[in-house]
């Protein structure tokens, strides 16, 4: 069967192609922006990519297409496809209708941290021998790919909250039928198709509906916002974690993770107050950790001994665009981040500042999710950048409103840049050997990673 993908190089869709071509179909593909690690994943699998949406894409006509989310009444593709009437349906219901239906399903959901934490529960299975399948939004470093079928009866997704397509406005995780849902967190987000907190409470409690009585629910303990989703209903065992230091545990939480390094680098797991092992493993921050339990319990519900689990956690390697270190010169390290949400800044600020003390760390932000392109979350931006020493705003093309009001608000040192090159240009001006770039955007940020990489080659040499 010929499956062609509109919208291929989004994170979940560029994953779901990498399934349909291990599953034996041909796989083609479009999309606006090809920018790696995506579109080098999909060429390294052979599968035929496209710019643009040019509708003799169509000709011959694909089997099917599968729609991304990102596309719109009035896409040239999306208006031949219709007019012609091909065969169309979306990206989850596609998975859900193809691979899932069979499947113990591991959905790991919330605001923050499903990437990271999907990857480690893949990788806790896959530790355990037990040849896990799995789609995760992005390049988890353990494996070599964002997806595959797998050859055991589990099944980990990152389960989004966001809808699913211009035909399916429910949220994509209501299609996986989860038997094991972490829910990691949950704030306001996405506030180009969500008004408010509770229409996207009410998305999460049509998930936890459909959790059988035999699986079960895994959540943070005293986070509000999810125990009013719980409130609203629930037929499924729930087991609840905390993370921190001793002071701040939650006693209420079955599962503990109890610092005995700030910065996140090693914890004792607990399990009803008595600890069962430590991790110690390179990834930093509270968040990091709490994926990390998250992980662990998620694992545990479908066999892996806690024992195994952790010291799998000790060997995790990481997520692409999840603080990457790119490259050091001069002893100027630049980190690739995700982060785009002031809560996601801000803890991986932390993390950073945690482990590396008082060196200096500068903070490049692009806000450029279509959440902050409508000004959501703007009055938290300068506070959750204020654990780096210098902040360079970066203001993308798009944005509706100006940086300049974040930048004025800013209790340490910051810029507004709306030139790369020019931001280039004062990042070597101001960056000094034993610093710390921390360079955070959900997009491609103009390469700017990499540009930043050689210019430091030339100023300082290799």
């Amino acid at each position: 069967m010929h499956v062609h993908i509109l919208g291929i190089c989004g994170t979940f869709m560029g994953s779901l192609a990498v399934l349909a071509k291990e599953l034996g179909h041909q796989v083609s593909g479009s999309d606006a922006n090809v920018y790696p690690p995506m579109s080098t994943q999909l060429e390294q699998q052979g599968i035929s990519l496209i710019e643009g949406y040019d509708p003799s894409q169509l000709n011959p006509a694909p089997d099917i297409i599968i729609v991304g989310n990102a596309m719109t009444r009035g896409n040239p593709c999306v208006e031949s496809m219709l007019e012609q009437g091909l065969p169309y349906t979306s990206g989850p219901q596609w998975l859900s209708d193809n691979l899932l239906r069979d499947k113990w399903v591991l959905a790991v959901a919330g605001t923050h941290g499903k990437t990271t934490t999907a990857t480690m529960l893949a990788w806790l299975l896959e530790y355990a021998d037990m040849a896990p399948g799995f789609l995760i939004g992005g390049v988890p470093k353990n494996f070599d790919r964002s997806a595959r079928v797998g050859e055991s009866p589990f099944f980990v997704i990152e389960a989004d909250e966001y809808d699913t397509a211009f035909f399916d406005k429910r949220s994509k995780f209501v299609h996986y039928h989860p038997r094991t849902l972490i829910l990691n967190n949950l704030e306001f987000d996405h506030a180009d198709i969500f008004d408010d907190l509770a229409a996207i409470q009410r998305q999460f409690h049509h998930v936890v509906r459909i959790v059988p009585a035999n699986g079960q629910v895994i959540m943070p303990a005293g986070v509000t916002a999810i125990d009013q989703v719980i409130d609203q209903g629930c037929w499924t065992p729930v087991v609840k974690t905390c993370v921190g230091n001793e002071p701040e545990l939650d006693v209420s939480a079955e599962w503990q993770a109890r610092l005995l390094k700030d910065d996140g680098s090693e914890f004792e797991v607990l399990h009803q107050g008595e600890v069962v092992g430590i991790v110690r493993w390179n990834m930093t921050g509270l968040h990091s950790v709490n994926n990390g339990l998250m992980a662990l319990v998620a694992a545990r519900n479908v066999g892996v001994q806690i024992a195994h689990g952790i010291e799998g956690l000790c060997n995790f390697g990481g997520v692409k665009r999840r603080m990457e270190l790119i490259g050091e010169v001069a002893g100027v390290r630049i980190y690739d981040d995700f982060a785009h949400h002031p809560t996601a800044i801000e803890t991986t600020l932390q993390g950073i500042r945690a482990q590396v003390g008082d060196e200096t760390v500068l903070a490049v932000i692009e806000p450029r999710s279509n959440t902050m392109r409508m000004g959501m979350h703007r009055q938290n931006l300068a506070k959750s950048a204020n654990r780096a020493d210098t902040v360079y705003w970066y203001q993308p093309a798009g944005l509706e409103w100006s940086l300049q009001d974040v930048v004025d608000s800013c209790d340490n040192p910051a810029m507004l840049a709306r030139d790369t090159n020019k931001l280039i240009q004062h990042l070597l001006a101001d960056v000094k050997p034993g610093s710390h770039i921390v360079i955070m955007s959900n997009g491609g940020f103009e390469g700017i990673h990499h540009r930043l990489l050689e210019a430091l080659q030339q100023k300082f040499g290799n």
